[in-house]
């Protein structure tokens, strides 16, 4: 029988806790996810699941005026601390998050996940950038046909034109864009303003994190692309990465990303 999720609120941010025991391990969204998005990646993990919406995200508050990763980082930090996390898992622009609070903290977390590293210390490519400012564009006029396009570009190209992913392209968007223009508006945001940031300055300062870390790509996803995972496994000294076929992490190897990432955090620590 599944574990009830309990919600709950910390420093203001929705967080939906399920599970019980050590280790607590932190689950980080990524810019168009959620805490469903997110859930799948802890099915076999054992010990008590945190999973937390970002401001602007879900009922959490709205965001500050100058979005960062930096902003993220603390968002992270805080509920890891609340909850006693000791590992953390991130995806895309929660992995980002991850890698910013590593930089400042090296050892604060025992393992790591990162799936789909978007950046690390360089923006990222032009055309992604100009498909998060075309999704900030929609976000902001409520065009729903225009954001559900830019979700759904934000998929590997060898999946964009299934049945399934297209109609649940469409219904992130319209929970993206939400029941009032404020949330809209915050979704926006986020859109403009990690298009043109890197979570770090300097991949060095990876150096000092010698926590295992597993990272995790696949092929075909301009926004995600494999050079920057393999960029970021290979700035972590206890880095290692896995690159799956396209067709996505979680339409065509659901299964076996969810065993990996539950037997890389169920291994005992040296």
């Amino acid at each position: 029988m599944t574990p009830p999720h309990r919600r709950t609120t910390l420093s203001g941010l929705e967080v939906w806790v399920t599970g019980s025991g050590a280790p607590v391990t932190v689950f980080a969204h990524g810019l168009v996810g959620s805490v469903a998005e997110t859930r799948p990646f802890g099915g076999g993990v054992r010990g008590t699941r945190v999973f937390f919406h970002f401001r602007g995200y879900g009922d959490s508050p709205p965001p500050p005026p100058h979005w960062s990763y930096d902003d993220l980082a603390v968002d992270l930090a805080e509920v890891a601390d609340a909850t006693g996390a000791s590992r953390a898992v991130g995806v895309s622009l929660g992995a980002g998050a991850i890698l910013r609070v590593v930089a400042e903290l090296p050892t604060r977390f025992e393992r790591l996940v990162l799936v789909l590293p978007a950046a690390l210390d360089r923006p990222q490519p032009a055309l992604v950038r100009r498909r998060l400012v075309a999704a900030a564009d929609a976000a902001e006029a409520g065009d729903l046909a225009g954001l559900t396009d830019a979700v759904l570009a934000m998929q590997p190209s060898t999946v964009r034109t299934r049945p399934e992913v297209v109609a649940w392209a469409e219904r992130r968007a319209r929970q993206l864009l939400g029941a009032s223009m404020a949330r809209a508006l915050s979704v926006a945001q986020a859109f403009r303003a990690f298009a043109g940031q890197s979570p770090l300055a300097d991949r060095r300062v990876l150096a000092a994190c010698s926590a295992p870390t597993l990272v995790l790509a696949h092929e075909s996803d301009d926004a995600h692309p494999v050079g920057v995972a393999e960029e970021v496994a290979a700035a972590l000294p206890e880095g290692e990465l896995d690159v799956y076929a396209g067709g996505g992490l979680l339409w065509d190897h659901r299964a076996a990303v969810r065993e990996r990432i539950g037997a890389f955090l169920n291994s005992p620590d040296p």
